[in-house]
């Protein structure tokens, strides 16, 4: 059986989990058009969660998907580095308050309880892997559980243990690298030698990620033994994206050749790799990207937190995390329904 048929989509187009974009409200029309709409949840508070599942419920009797990030207990609960000096003293010229949180990210293991609480169609996960029994205590509950891979060796490691689907997301996606093996980061790869190297080691079905912005790139990786693409930043200029204007001009900006559209993959917002445009604090602070000096993900992520509250408040593009793949250049500002039917005509 087709993954298409197995998720039950009327088209080969998964909408990216995006956490802090996606919106209920944007999961539920992707979903009621016929492809798969998705929850990027990995900052979500458990209650908050339950609220939002019910909510895409109310909206549509389609599948949807709800994202994770697969943290360990020691990761969500520990900051125990310093904020370093050139980020303090940043927040001291811009007299920016900050006050360290107890815990620097979510709880994983209370956000996964949810989709057991309040099970949904279809789970992913990003940052990690979760364990054999995690994955059948889902499929029980009814749900499809979907891994997230930058290297075949991830992508074998989630079929060894059951998932339903693997996403093998390339080099030119936008925002956070999901793969957690050495390999995924010393020798990352582009999407079509990957999906190429995944197929010679495991026949799990396949989603594309990575650069996806058109029919053409849809039609592209499922020749190349994708059976699903999956694409984030296309959706991010669209009316029922959650990202803030600042941030969505900015992007609309790089598309018209009014900003240049240059994507950078850095660690200076979050202590772990991701791809957005290039702007003046990826400029300003070049010399410290550098995996031994910057404190870890989600650490440095909660560091940074209130430089870019200040500048989202301020209007200020140029200290946002303005995540964003190599196909930014193709964004346009239109309604998440005009988005899917400009790709659908042409598959």
């Amino acid at each position: 059986m087709s993954l298409l048929d197995t998720l039950n989509l009327s088209y080969p187009i998964v909408q990216a989990p995006m956490a802090g974009a996606t919106t209920p409200e944007l999961a539920a029309t992707v979903s009621n058009f016929g492809g798969l709409g998705s929850l990027g949840s990995g900052m979500t508070a458990p209650d908050v969660l339950t609220g939002q599942i019910d909510t895409i419920k109310s909206l549509t009797d389609r599948p949807f998907m709800i994202n994770l990030m697969v943290l360990s207990k020691q990761e969500y609960t520990t900051i125990d580095t310093e904020l370093p000096t050139w980020l303090s003293e940043y927040y001291q010229d811009n007299t920016i308050e900050c006050a360290l949180p107890k815990c620097p990210a979510q709880n994983f293991s209370d956000q996964l309880q949810v989709l057991y609480d309040n099970p949904v169609p279809v789970s992913s996960f990003t940052f990690g892997i979760i364990s054999a029994e995690q994955v059948q205590h889902l499929k029980n509950l009814g749900t499809r559980v979907i891994g997230t891979a930058n290297h075949p060796l991830e992508a074998k490691a989630w079929a060894d243990i059951g998932a339903d689907a693997v996403c093998v997301q390339g080099i030119e996606a936008g925002g956070h690298r999901g793969g957690w093996l050495p390999q995924s980061e010393s020798d990352p790869l582009g999407l079509l030698t990957l999906i190429g190297q995944t197929r010679a080691c495991t026949d799990i079905p396949l989603i594309a990620a990575g650069g996806i912005m058109t029919a053409q790139d849809i039609k592209a990786v499922q020749i190349s033994g994708a059976e699903l693409a999956q694409l984030g930043t296309a959706f991010l200029t669209t009316d029922q994206c959650g990202i803030n204007d600042t941030y969505k001009q900015a992007l609309i900006d790089a598309s018209q050749g009014n900003r240049s559209a240059e994507t950078r993959l850095t660690r200076l917002f979050s202590g772990k790799l991701a791809r957005g445009l290039l702007n003046n604090y990826l400029r300003d602070f070049a010399e410290f990207e550098n995996a031994n000096a910057l404190p870890p993900y989600p650490q440095l992520n909660a560091m940074t937190k209130f430089m870019r509250a200040h500048a989202a408040k301020n209007m200020d593009a140029e200290h946002l995390s303005l995540w964003a793949g190599q196909g930014v250049s193709l964004v346009k500002q239109e309604s998440t329904n005009e988005l899917l039917e400009r790709l659908v005509k042409d598959l």
